[in-house]
Parts: C-alpha cells; sequence; structure tokens
C-alpha cells in the first residue's frame, strides 16, 4: 500500500480490525520512510446498485450520501461518528438484501427513517422535515404527533 504522505510503496500494517458486523477490515498502517500513521479499509466489491431518483433520472447508489444526511439529522446529538458510521452499514446492508439492481430514492428515506425512529427521535424528525419536504408548520406537528403517538 502506498503512503498518502510520501509515497513511500511499501507500508507496514500495525493493527487490524474487523468491523462492520464483519462487513471490513479497517488496517491502521504506518509508513517505515516518513513514520506517519493511516488508515485503510477494506470491503468486498459490491455489485452496482442504481438509485431511481423522483424525477426518473439513474445513478449509482453512493452511502456517502447517507452518512451526510445523517451527520446532519444527529448534529449536536449524543451519537458518535462510529455509531452512525454502524447505522450507514446497517442501512446500506438493509437496501442491497432487499434489492439486486435498483432501487427508488423514497425507498432509501423510508429506510433511514426506520432505522431513526428507534435511535433517536430528535434525529428523526430533522430528516423527515428535509426527506418530506415539509411545506409549513402543520406538516412539522403532524410527523411529531404521529411521532408522539408511537
Amino acid at each position: 500500500m502506498r503512503c498518502p504522505f510520501c509515497q513511500f510503496l511499501d507500508t507496514r500494517v500495525s493493527d487490524t480490525r474487523v468491523v462492520n458486523d464483519g462487513r471490513c477490515i479497517k488496517r491502521r498502517r504506518e509508513c517505515p520512510n516518513c513514520l506517519k500513521r493511516f488508515t485503510t479499509f477494506e470491503k468486498t466489491e459490491e455489485i452496482p446498485l442504481v438509485v431511481v431518483k423522483k424525477d426518473g433520472r439513474r445513478e449509482q447508489f453512493n452511502s456517502q450520501k447517507i452518512l451526510n444526511g445523517l451527520i446532519k439529522s444527529f448534529e449536536k446529538r449524543t451519537i458518535s461518528m462510529d455509531e452512525i458510521l454502524v447505522i450507514v452499514g446497517d442501512i446500506e446492508q438493509s437496501i442491497r438484501q432487499k434489492y439486486e439492481r435498483e432501487v427508488s430514492s423514497d425507498v432509501i428515506g423510508e429506510i433511514v427513517m426506520q432505522q431513526l425512529i428507534n435511535i433517536d427521535q430528535v434525529a428523526y424528525v430533522r430528516f423527515a422535515s428535509v426527506y418530506r419536504q415539509f411545506a409549513d408548520v402543520n406538516n412539522f406537528m403532524q410527523e411529531i404527533q404521529k411521532l408522539a403517538k408511537q
């Protein structure tokens, strides 16, 4: 593995851990040339999954978009980045188990909301307000009332 700092070709693995319930391997590496450390992740290559957007466009599935949405939803909440990454991994695994080639963006949004409602209700409402594009306060209040009844 090439060092991202000095481009030296032969780095050393100092620690290896299995993460995301065995779906990924995290390796801590050190460069013998510049002595800097960095982390790499190894995971199986997935069959490309295509997301069908609301307007009919198609694009390749990108879990980074889910991660970005969750980071915004959990802003100022007591949840670690590692926990958020586990949630993203669970969501991606759920999508890939149910959908082989194509999935609609609506389905992805609903799966994310199902995860959030059980983890953090504030994050759920934040995500829902963007995902469902609440037009006014009444829509927002209806969602909160549904949440309160559960």
